[in-house]
């Protein structure tokens, strides 16, 4: 028998960590600033 991996839904990493909801506070839209700044791809999921 296989054992179960670790999954999460999608949904829940998007209503938590996507980028819609990073620019509606103030210490998101910081976070999305630093980000730009490090240069990267993925800037939320």
């Amino acid at each position: 028998m296989t054992k179960r991996t670790f999954g999460g839904t999608s949904r829940k990493r998007k209503r938590v960590s996507g980028f819609r909801v990073r620019m509606r506070t103030h210490t998101g839209r910081r976070v999305i600033r630093s980000r730009r700044k490090r240069g990267r791809t993925r800037l939320a999921v």
